[in-house]
């Protein structure tokens, strides 16, 4: 009998149908039992949503509890660039409907929306794209409202009130106090707790005590329907806010320094000088502590608000001239060469000649404009600031060295003094950046040159001729050579710039204040400190802040006290004479000394470095003008200015100081 071919099709169809009804129990056996409890725990996940609770970060406040650093609750406006990345056109027309209802172009939402990169100038977002970026800080409370009663037209988009640093003295400390950024992918958590926080210190004392002040971040986690609405909260840590760092800043003189080293820099650019940067340090010499510190040129620390534009963020000077800024010292160095000279043996009261000149090795080295004094002692040298006698003592001592064939170990006792006082190392200044100053020596010299070596070499032949200055080629081709031949060896002229504070020697303000703050006080050497303590939010003690003792200057009391005298009588009767005419000294004798340093190519640096009262110093007042012309016709002055401003003494406007 003949089998119907109907029959073997539908046997066909039954296996296929067999084989995939098998498949697809398998399929579910799969996905329900081997793979079902993952499914399981990945669909709960869908629906809870983890939301960082940003802490209120602490205030900084100034020695008597004025706020240099405050914050003040503002509504925000954020963005999720993930979920705006997600959305089919890529969150533009969100961004588009974001930016009319904040009556701002589109450019300027979208923009600070963005994520920074090598290629994205500012304004963009810095920090982590899985962190809210806010887009506007400055709204009011209707418009921020207004957005979130319309979260349909703003999916991605969220309000809140958030606190935003605010800065009571304005532009004053902008440098010391630093500033905020969003923490960029680079910045890992250094605990769960630290983890979620929207801001972090990235300079000043934002950045040295970040983890003071930043508190903790809170966490809650939301459930959340298929269409991202809000069902419930699951679960909630509260944030934890930041400690308070008081400081050792006394906001009134901070803003007296401010206003006399801006008025410095303009006055000397009125003369006709660049003045192109400046600083003052105001230091406690009988704890260390910093009193005030000021730079020039400086900032609204307010721009970091809200986002800032690419070329405004070039233009910023964010480098801090009183703790970066370094620059020759000039004849204020003189106090570090007078102990010197009497520790190797040289008599302070002894009667020594001051010529117009002293050739060293046959060069010549001049005073200041190559006046003869006749003869004095030193603290008469210091009050007039005789260089002829220090460039005498320094070579009389390169000589006991050695000179050019220096003994095994030579003394070098004005580089050794130097190191005592502290110069040649950073401070340890409780700033996250300072730089070191130079301590120039023999063995400075030949490492240097053996690094520069080949590139003298080939100047000496080749010259500069990508100088239009032809004379500045000529010099520098000439120097070149010189350095190619010989440039390793310390002569006797290097000794005799380096008993002035000229040739290679290089000092922050900040190093040279806490120079003068060893002599004030009686030798010790401490590391200064701008935070005092860390106080918690409830008014408990952390801790108490307390600058260290890091050395000594190893001279004799009478020693200290005779450059002390000395130092009182500049301002009376010596190079800051001028710039003091007119002063109180009955009511506060101030001690200090004018420095005015040469740089090849640039206008003289001007200093005066000074403590008062003279006998019971109380504090140390140091001033720099780059390019400011003399010590006493622009530090001087400034530092007159702040002395008067600290104890309300009435101000008497002096004539234009003359010499260094």
């Amino acid at each position: 009998m003949r089998r119907s071919p109907h029959r073997g099709r539908l046997a066909l169809i039954s296996v296929v149908v067999t084989s995939l009804m098998l498949t697809l129990l398998g399929r579910l056996w799969f996905l329900q039992v081997t793979t079902g409890p993952a499914y399981a725990a990945a669909a709960t996940q869908t629906r809870v949503r983890v939301v960082a609770l940003p802490a209120v970060r602490g205030q900084i406040l100034d020695a008597g509890g004025e706020p240099l650093v405050a914050n003040q609750t503002r509504p925000q406006v954020s963005v999720d660039y993930m979920a705006l990345l997600h959305q089919p056109d890529g969150g533009r027309a969100v961004l588009a409907r974001l930016a009319e209802a904040l009556g701002r172009p589109y450019d300027e939402v979208a923009n600070r929306a963005r994520l920074c990169g090598q290629d994205v100038p500012r304004p963009c977002w810095p920090g982590s794209p899985y962190q809210p970026i806010t887009v506007a800080d400055d709204v009011s409370v209707r418009t921020a409202l207004s957005i979130a009663e319309r979260q349909e037209e703003f999916p991605g988009v969220s309000t809140a009130l958030r606190p935003v640093r605010t800065y009571p003295l304005g532009t004053a400390a902008a440098h010391l106090l630093g500033y905020l950024q969003p923490p960029s992918p680079a910045d890992q958590p250094e605990t769960p707790e630290s983890a979620g926080r929207e801001l972090v210190g990235r300079d000043g004392l934002e950045a040295e005590y970040d983890r003071e002040l930043s508190g903790s971040a809170g966490v809650r986690e939301v459930a959340v329907d298929s269409t991202g609405k809000v069902t419930g909260v699951v679960r909630e840590r509260d944030a934890q806010p930041g400690d308070t760092l008081v400081t050792s800043v006394d906001g009134r003189i901070q803003q007296v320094a401010e206003r006399a080293l801006a008025r410095a820099v303009a006055k000397a650019r009125k003369r006709g000088e660049p003045a192109d940067a400046g600083a003052v340090v105001v230091l406690d010499p009988r704890t260390g502590r910093v009193v005030a510190l000021a730079d020039q040129p400086t900032y609204d620390p307010s721009v970091w608000t809200g986002g800032i534009s690419q070329s405004d963020y070039e233009t910023l000077p964010l480098v801090s001239s009183a703790a970066l800024g370094q620059w020759a010292p000039g004849s204020t160095w003189k106090v570090v060469s007078t102990a010197a000279a009497a520790k190797a043996g040289y008599r302070l009261k002894a009667s020594y000649d001051c010529p117009g000149s002293y050739k060293v090795s046959g060069r010549s080295f001049r005073n200041f404009d190559g006046i003869a004094l006749g003869r004095m002692d030193m603290h008469r040298a210091l009050v007039v600031s005789c260089d002829t006698i220090f460039y005498r003592f320094a070579e009389q001592l390169w000589r006991r060295d050695g000179g050019l064939k220096p003994v095994k170990r030579p003394k070098d006792p004005m580089q050794a003094m130097a190191g005592r006082f502290g110069f040649g190392t950073s401070t340890g200044i409780d700033l996250p950046n300072e730089s070191p100053g130079r301590v120039p020596d023999r063995t400075w010299k030949r490492a240097t040159w053996e690094r520069t070596k080949a590139d003298s070499c080939r100047r000496a032949k080749t010259g500069y001729p990508e100088l239009a200055d032809r004379r500045r080629a000529a010099y520098l081709k000439a120097l070149a050579a010189g350095n190619c031949r010989d440039g390793g060896v310390w002569w006797a002229g290097d000794a005799a710039n380096f008993a002035i504070g000229q040739g290679d020697v290089l000092v922050t303000p900040l190093q040279l204040a806490r120079g003068y703050a060893a002599i004030a006080n009686g030798g010790t050497v401490f590391s200064p400190r701008v935070g005092k303590a860390v106080v918690r939010p409830d008014g408990t003690e952390v801790r108490t802040i307390t600058p260290p003792v890091v050395g000594h200057v190893g001279v004799p009391g009478k020693t200290l006290r005779f450059i002390r005298d000395a130092l009182a009588d500049v301002p009376r009767k010596g190079t800051a004479a001028a710039a003091f005419e007119g002063f109180p000294f009955k009511r506060l004798a101030v001690a200090g000394k004018t420095g005015t340093a040469e740089a090849y190519g640039r206008q003289d640096t001007s200093w005066f470095a000074s403590f008062a009262p003279a006998k019971h110093p109380k504090y140390v007042v140091v001033v720099v003008v780059s390019q400011g012309g003399t010590g006493a016709s622009t530090a001087a002055p400034a530092a007159r200015e702040i002395w008067e401003g600290i104890y309300h003494l009435p101000h008497r406007k002096a004539p234009p100081g003359g010499g260094r």
